[in-house]
């Protein structure tokens, strides 16, 4: 009897034990990605959805206009910075040393305008006295005119060496927020390298590429609906500001500009934006709600869909009986079964469970 009782206890540990270890496996089960989209009319509204990225409406490349070692760097990343503040300061040897030489020549060339000036005074003195003759005259006019030019030519080669010596201080040109650093101190820089980059818009803006196949269907004004991967069950409006008539030849795409109208301080430069356009019909045509065609999978109960519940990694997937009709270009007309705005599975259709947790990708 005690050795029944003594090898129930093991067995029943054993259970425990393994029950314990799967709940916790459970538990460390990784959520599976799931593609999806959103239901939207056939011959009506048509909802698509572009990725993008988001940045300020203003963005400068900071940089030096002549080169040398930087000496001075008060730049950091994240650091707001004021209009006419000074960054960054070059050694500017060369720039000084030619300023140097101008203002030597400068110099030089006044002494030599006073000296002319004083032969024409004295030679006009003389003509007008008949003792020296007109050439005379002539010759010195032209020799203090000659001085003259060179005096003022000398005076623009020192402002110009002036200016060079400026463009060794790397001053703000607006207010912003310094986004990234790309030299520092004891550096060589050279003109136009960029040394770091300031966001300086007020707006934040998204940049994103369209097909082709979409983008007559867009024009400046239009409003859409933008969110962040980043920003979980957050929206935002915006407004398309820019569309661009000519492709992009590295993407194959027509870069488009979309402003948020509802901006937040959340939303941050470089951020992954989801954009929705609904693209209208103006004809009065019957609305129809379609799905993509790989989207519809059938079992013996008939043709179903995977309705998604939920946003981001905390999304549940449950199978949804649904009518169908024709097949069109963009997919299966939904008789019955399906609303406008619902999110369903895209993809691996043959491997999702009803009930089951997945993160939207």
């Amino acid at each position: 009897m005690k050795y029944i009782i003594k090898l129930l206890t093991v067995v029943f540990s054993m259970l425990l034990f393994t029950s314990c270890g799967e709940e916790k496996k459970e538990q460390a089960k990784a959520l599976r990605p799931v593609k999806y989209k959103t239901v939207g009319f056939f011959g009506g509204d048509k909802v698509r959805s572009f990725s993008g990225t988001s940045r300020t409406d203003k963005i400068i490349k900071l940089s030096f206009r002549s080169s040398g070692i930087i000496t001075k760097f008060n730049i950091k990343i994240g650091q707001k910075v004021r209009k006419g503040q000074q960054l960054a300061t070059l050694d500017n040897v060369q720039a000084r040393l030619n300023y140097q030489s101008a203002v030597s020549s400068l110099n030089s060339a006044q002494s030599a305008m006073n000296t002319a000036k004083l032969s024409l005074d004295r030679t006009r003195k003389l003509f007008e006295k008949g003792s020296t003759a007109l050439s005379n005259y002539e010759a010195a006019k032209n020799q203090y005119t000659s001085a003259k030019n060179s005096y003022n030519s000398s005076k623009q080669s020192v402002a110009l060496q002036q200016e060079q010596i400026r463009f060794g201080y790397l001053i703000a040109p607006e207010n912003g927020i310094i986004s990234s650093v790309e030299a520092e101190i004891d550096e060589n820089a050279s003109p136009g390298q960029t040394i770091a980059t300031l966001n300086a818009g007020t707006d934040m803006e998204i940049f994103l590429g369209l097909p082709e196949s979409v983008i007559n269907g867009v024009k400046q004004g239009m409003l859409v609906d933008v969110s962040f991967s980043s920003l979980q069950g957050k929206s935002f409006k915006g407004k398309v500001t820019e569309v661009s008539p000519a492709v992009d030849p590295n993407t194959a795409t027509y870069p488009v500009r979309v402003v948020l109208t509802s901006p937040s301080n959340e939303v941050k430069s470089g951020m992954a934006a989801n954009v929705v356009f609904h693209f209208g019909e103006t004809k009065k045509v019957k609305q129809e709600l379609v799905v993509p065609a790989n989207a519809v999978g059938e079992d013996s109960n008939g043709k179903f869909v995977f309705l998604i519940n939920g946003e981001g990694n905390k999304a549940k997937v449950n199978k949804q009986l649904v009518t169908i009709g024709n097949l069109t270009p963009d997919g299966f007309i939904i008789k019955t079964g399906l609303s406008a705005g619902q999110k369903i599975a895209t993809a691996g259709l043959q491997t999702l469970l009803d009930g089951q947790e997945v993160k939207l990708q």
